[in-house]
């Protein structure tokens, strides 16, 4: 039997034939045994396999590459199937695989077998979370058209606001009705359910509207107080207006009295040659609407029928 001497290499039969060249083509395994390298890399090309994928009672045979995770096979099984790739279940050797890990790791090769069964929990955990998220969604939506409405009606508060600080007077009405309305939004913003980024939003705009209702508050105190005094101004004007009228006709009366106390004397001393004994009456003086009453001439009424004479 041939002994191998340490450090020595056999020759080798193809490729030219140096002792550096040769040191490349043999390597040693881990239990001590010298055997010739592989000069072929093709095991560390990734290379496409055929695996077959039993579902319920059907097999599926899928083309995948052999360094592929187990999580894209689980998408490519989506489109045969029909289940959602978060709901799949895949066993290889009686184990269940993670969907991060690699195929050709698991010792996965071609025309390898696999079973894909549907898994409950994730179902149910993929539904729960695709409901949490289409109601931050809602909430979210809704918090937006609350926001535009918002913004509409502190349009209106800064137009109040300007007219009542230019003194100007608004209807007692309409600052009440802007008033329900922002609160009808705050009470929609009330029945939104959140958290996180879409809470914080509803706290800014509960904010919001309560700011717009302490300042119609304010306006609608401002404008009661100018409504009081603009009453109140009108209150005195008639006072005085209608007092100088009085005077001017207690005046014309009192012209009108004397008039009529000269005629009489005037018409005894032309009649008789001597002054006429003159009698003086007390006269009393009464207010404006009897004064006015009596002084107004009166006017004949024209017959309504015509009537006939017989003889």
């Amino acid at each position: 039997m041939m002994k191998m001497k340490t450090g020595t290499t056999p020759p080798v039969i193809s490729g030219g034939g140096g002792a550096g060249s040769s040191g490349n083509e043999w390597e040693s395994r881990p239990g001590g045994m010298v055997v010739q390298r592989r000069t072929d890399q093709s095991s560390d090309v990734p290379r496409v396999i055929r695996v077959r994928v039993k579902y319920g009672s059907v097999y599926h045979e899928i083309p995948i590459n052999s360094q592929s995770s187990f999580g894209e096979l689980k998408k490519m099984l989506t489109d045969q199937t029909g289940l959602h790739h978060e709901d799949m279940k895949i066993l290889y050797k009686d184990k269940e695989r993670d969907s991060k890990m690699f195929l050709d790791l698991c010792g996965v090769k071609d025309r390898s077998k696999l079973v894909l069964k549907e898994d409950p929990i994730s179902q149910e955990k993929r539904l729960l979370e695709k409901r949490k998220n289409a109601a931050i969604e809602k909430a979210s939506k809704s918090i937006s058209d609350i926001s535009l409405e918002v913004d509409r009606l502190a349009g209106q508060v800064s137009a109040f606001e300007m007219v009542i600080n230019k003194g100007g007077k608004v209807e007692e009405k309409s600052l009440v009705n802007l008033i329900e309305m922002l609160m009808n939004q705050l009470l929609r913003l009330d029945a939104i359910i959140a958290d996180g980024d879409v809470k914080l939003k509803r706290k800014l705009q509960v904010k919001r509207i309560q700011k717009y209702v302490e300042a119609l508050d304010v306006l609608k105190v401002k404008n009661a107080t100018k409504k009081v005094e603009i009453s109140k101004s009108v209150r005195h004007k008639p006072q005085t207006q209608p007092q100088t009228q009085i005077q001017h006709q207690q005046r014309d009366l009192l012209s009108f009295v004397e008039q009529e106390e000269e005629e009489p004397r005037n018409s005894g001393v032309s009649s008789s040659g001597t002054p006429a004994a003159v009698v003086t009456n007390p006269w009393e003086i009464f207010d404006s609407t009897s004064a006015s009453k009596a002084v107004e001439p009166v006017k004949p009424i024209p017959p309504r029928f015509k009537w006939e004479f017989f003889d």
